[in-house]
């Protein structure tokens, strides 16, 4: 693992990055379909391992039948799971949003916390998950990680991080507070649609480039 750019380096390098993704993404969306904190929190956790349009899909059937923790607690985990099949882990996820919805009701009177803590108790609901609903639901100052933010983050030079958190702890360090909502969306938008996985060797899209002919 390379070490960690001194601190003012990777600010600077910070800078040009959100610049360029503002040009791109000036206004960018959340890319799960939802009408509130709680069908918000439900399609976050169903896209862990899956993707957004395979979630997209599944969701208006679901909410068309339980759109509150009141009328998801009261469908079975396999009622769950006919509207999910096609999400990876659905199954699993169709467990725990049965699981969520029945503790929601019994600990929270039917609403979603606004505290990360209170998330992460949630069956199914880990950071990432928490740190979304934070910053789209609540407008709370979180900095979600996902695949294409950490591996951007990497070949950015932005951060030397092994893990997620480390890579989170990173970018909160270089992206002023008040970008990181839009930030966040920007760089999984940029991810998905120029510095893919396979598609960029780190010197191939436009950011790339720049970064590596300082």
């Amino acid at each position: 693992m390379p070490a960690l750019l001194p601190l003012a380096e990777r600010k600077k390098r910070a800078k040009y990055v959100l610049g360029a993704l503002k040009r791109l993404y000036p206004n960018p969306k959340p890319p799960l379909h939802h009408e509130d904190a709680y069908t918000l929190l439900v399609a976050v956790a169903l896209s862990a391992q899956s993707t957004d349009a395979g979630v997209n899909q599944a969701t208006p059937g679901l909410f068309a039948l339980a759109d509150t923790p009141k009328k998801m607690a009261a469908l079975t985990p396999e009622r769950i799971h006919a509207h999910i099949k096609r999400v990876n882990y659905a199954p699993t996820k169709s467990r725990n949003l049965h699981a969520m919805a029945q503790m929601l009701m019994s600990d929270f009177g039917g609403k979603v916390p606004q505290t990360m803590e209170e998330l992460e108790t949630l069956p199914g609901v880990g950071h990432k998950t928490a740190s979304v609903v934070m910053s789209q639901a609540f407008g709370q100052a979180t900095f979600p990680v996902d695949t294409h933010i950490h591996r951007l983050a990497q070949r950015w030079k932005l951060s030397a991080g092994k893990n997620v958190v480390v890579t989170e702890n990173d970018l909160k360090e270089v992206f002023p507070e008040n970008t990181w909502r839009d930030v966040h969306l920007q760089i999984i938008y940029y991810g998905r649609e120029y510095c893919t996985a396979k598609g960029c060797d780190g010197h191939t899209c436009k950011i790339c480039k720049y970064l590596n002919s300082e």
